[in-house]
């Protein structure tokens, strides 16, 4: 009955050494080697509090509002304006990687807090991670950190 779904392992081992023979190329990977180093990254996690039990509605008011908050922080500010910070959307919050030091996402954190005592209605979890990251290239060309930090 199941034979229908038999693979033909013959078949499969070309395409298998094709795609391990594309992904040789040392010159990409030299390539990509010269733009990303390893380096020390400074991550804050934020995570909205009950956003799955939200309207959507409500859902999308509080991550305008997350986000507000967070880019009016001075250590957002002046990270950005440096080019010393990756954004990555969470869905439910946002991730925010710094370089420049550990206390960036510790003062960027504190003052999210600050800021969300005038937000009663926006409850918010926030950890931080300080760790050596190594960065990717991705789909669209551009350095990003990978998600080595969970």
């Amino acid at each position: 009955m199941l034979s229908g779904f038999v693979l033909d392992y013959r078949r499969l081992k070309p395409r298998l050494y094709l795609a391990r023979s594309r992904c040789a190329n040392t010159d990409m990977a030299a390539e990509v080697k010269k733009e990303i180093e390893l380096e020390i990254a400074h991550v804050l996690f934020t995570d909205i509090v009950g956003y799955s039990k939200l309207p959507i509605h409500q859902q999308r008011a509080v991550v305008e509002r997350l986000n507000e908050i967070v880019r009016g922080t001075d250590e957002f500010q002046a990270a950005e304006t440096a080019g010393r910070l990756i954004k990555i959307p969470t869905g439910d919050g946002i991730t925010l990687v710094f370089y420049h030091s550990p206390e960036a996402p510790v003062e960027c954190a504190l003052e999210i807090s600050r800021a969300l005592k005038q937000h009663p209605e926006l409850q918010l979890r926030m950890g931080i991670h300080s760790g050596p990251v190594s960065g990717v290239i991705d789909a669209a060309g551009k350095a990003n950190a990978p998600e080595e930090f969970c």
